[in-house]
């Protein structure tokens, strides 16, 4: 029975190390997988940037070029229209971002810690405005801004996109004002400090996570907008993503290499951004999740 036994544990031992083999495999070649399937379009795009123009279009395709040329990052900078979009992009997405934390930081603080008539419906009334596709107000935000005379300027851009920034931004940052308890607000109370101190001086400092995610949030959308950014502005004010579509792609021919080292040199800003800001932004959107 003994040697019976230890035959049974020592066959029950192979069984589950080979299962926790064959689980580790799985698990490992399923990872693979998805690493591939999300960098590979990245790494793709790189690719075709540094390609020389008689490669891009190469059968079979070669998985890195033979010969490598920075050729198309060099007429990106050398574009003093694609600089302008730049710039655009810099102005409008920074302003974008820096309305709606204004804005949202004020509204969700009021939604979050005080009760008052209409308070719920005016919730779910904002959160309803991400209900509707953005392009079929286009048309109605174009003639509402154009009899106030104020397309082909920033001002136009700032405003549509903080329009469609504000309603998740306010309900971010209302979850993070939800998991500050209410006797912090009564004890600066009692110490006599006003509302204003309260919000300036204690609530906005411990929120700064939450805000930096809130702020992200809105400049990545002002950053990526084509459809308003293409229709509402100018030539003159026009951001990147319309800008290198109109530069680079035509109706016989597209610069490919041109429009991936483009793209590259345009997903920059919000890489770095992420990379130095990654702490304070998973501390703000786990904290905002804790309680809604």
């Amino acid at each position: 029975m003994t040697a019976q036994a230890a035959t049974s544990h020592q066959d029950t031992g192979m069984v589950g190390g080979h299962t926790n083999w064959m689980h580790r495999v799985i698990y490992g070649a399923g990872l693979i997988l998805v690493v591939v399937f999300a960098f590979f379009p990245i790494y793709w795009m790189l690719v075709t940037s540094i390609t020389t123009e008689d490669q891009v279009f190469a059968f079979p395709p070669k998985l890195f070029p033979a010969d490598i040329t920075l050729e198309w990052y060099r007429d990106f900078f050398n574009n003093p229209n694609l600089i302008r979009y730049l710039q655009n992009s810099f102005i409008v997405s920074t302003a974008t971002a820096i309305g709606s934390l204004i804005v949202s930081a004020y509204a969700g603080y009021s939604f979050s810690k005080f009760r008052y008539t209409g308070r719920r419906a005016l919730m779910f009334l904002i959160l309803s405005a991400q209900m509707f596709p953005q392009a079929l107000l286009l048309i109605t935000l174009y003639l509402m801004f154009d009899s106030l005379g104020i397309l082909n300027s920033y001002l136009v851009l700032v405003l549509s996109f903080t329009t469609f920034t504000l309603p998740l931004c306010i309900w971010m940052l209302k979850s993070y004002f939800d998991t500050m308890p209410d006797e912090l607000i009564e004890a600066a109370r009692v110490d006599g400090a006003s509302q204003f101190t309260i919000i300036h001086r204690i609530l906005l400092p411990i929120a700064r996570p939450a805000m930096i995610s809130t702020g992200l949030f809105a400049f990545i959308r002002g950053w990526n907008d084509f459809i308003y950014a293409l229709t509402l502005a100018g030539p003159q004010r026009m951001t990147l993503p319309p800008g290198l579509v109109l530069t680079y792609t035509g109706e016989f021919q597209t610069s490919w290499p041109n429009l991936m080292a483009s793209s590259l040199i345009v997903s920059l800003p919000v890489i770095i951004v992420f990379v130095f800001m990654q702490r304070y932004i998973v501390a703000g959107l786990g904290a905002g999740a804790v309680k809604g």
